[in-house]
């Protein structure tokens, strides 16, 4: 059964007094990765900390591990479970949450198995999709492997009611909402990025330079002004070679990022595949509309037409977006914060014993 909880402003989610608890965190997708997961789940755990409770994260950082083959940056351990269950029962955990379904997210999974351990899982990322535009492996194969995995949980935790309403679709029967944040003191309309020298209007994406991303359709479409790639990845290379025209800053972070997002006209979005997207977060609280396709994330995010708009003709919205009102795209952002996402992980989180 799904969660019928939707997109949760901070008012609505606000922690009350609750005793500390004991929270074991297990992620294949940990520092120093630079990702959404990361993201997300490192401003989750500093929240929780701040509000009394204790949480070991275990990472592919404690054990041998290799890089992911054609995406160096991702660490996979190798061989983790008898470590992981020493790591695992030195904590005593009073609540267990596994964020990937990686290696150390299988390992665990087993070992909760064993014990007897209720757990909840997270649907950060669709792999099936991100497989199949590598190795053409069959989607309904990856997706049964999916299944398996979360469905072995006690709650299987999504962030958008449009990603919820598939799950179910596809069989998933403890689906449970937990939406996303943003930093609205690091994000935020001043200062902008002047990108002197660059025609206007600029439109930008920023993220992972990599082929599920479908940065592809954004570069090759007719736009007037400039297009900006703000990011790293292993497709960066090839498409610097294939769109000559476009700027590439390479990796960006802290204030150069927020002045990045401000400085642009229109951030664009092209992925079909992403599970929520920070950076329309980002980019709103910047005072920056979106454009996107009509998929889960955009959908989800942008549901005024005051501050973006979303077409399966990913260059009808760019244009139509450069209308947008900036002062309405950061309102629309003050409705998130990290505060009301901690609350509601923690809420969703289920006892061991």
């Amino acid at each position: 059964m799904m969660d019928d909880v939707g997109l949760v402003p901070a008012a609505d989610c606000v922690g009350t007094h609750r005793a500390a608890l004991r929270i074991l965190v297990v992620s294949d997708a940990w520092f120093p990765q630079v990702n959404g997961v990361v993201r997300t789940m490192s401003i989750v755990v500093d929240h929780l900390r701040a509000g009394g409770d204790t949480v070991e994260v275990i990472g592919p950082d404690r054990f041998v591990n290799f890089p992911m083959p054609g995406y160096a940056e991702i660490r996979m351990a190798v061989a983790p479970g008898r470590r992981l269950a020493k790591l695992a029962d030195a904590f005593a955990p009073q609540a267990v949450h596994i964020a990937t379904e990686g290696p150390l997210g299988w390992a665990m999974r087993a070992l909760c198995r064993r014990r007897g351990w209720p757990f909840t899982t997270a649907f950060h990322t669709r792999f099936p999709e991100y497989l199949h535009a590598r190795t053409r492996i069959p989607v309904a194969w990856s997706w049964a492997v999916m299944r398996r995995f979360h469905e072995a949980g006690a709650g299987t935790f999504a962030a958008t009611r449009s990603l919820r309403d598939e799950l179910v679709r596809r069989g998933f029967t403890k689906v449970r909402a937990w939406t996303r944040g943003v930093d609205l003191g690091r994000f935020k309309p001043e200062p902008r990025e002047p990108w002197e020298g660059l025609p206007r209007p600029v439109f930008l994406y920023a993220g992972r330079v990599a082929v599920e991303k479908n940065i592809e359709a954004f570069l090759a479409l007719d736009l007037p002004g400039t297009k900006v790639v703000v990011g790293d990845g292993p497709a960066r290379e090839g498409l610097m070679k294939r769109f000559p025209d476009a700027h590439f800053t390479g990796y960006r972070d802290n204030g150069n990022l927020a002045r990045s997002y401000a400085g642009a006209d229109v951030f664009v979005f092209p992925s079909r595949t992403d599970t929520f997207g920070l950076v329309l977060l980002e980019a709103l609280a910047s005072g920056t509309p979106v454009a996107g396709f009509p998929v889960t994330g955009p959908l989800d995010v942008i549901t005024d037409p005051r501050i973006g708009a979303v077409d399966t003709d990913l260059r009808a919205a760019c244009l139509q977006a450069l209308g947008a009102d900036r002062g309405a795209c950061r309102s629309h952002a003050e409705a998130w914060s990290w505060e009301a996402c901690a609350a509601q992980f923690r809420a969703a989180l289920v006892p061991v014993g």
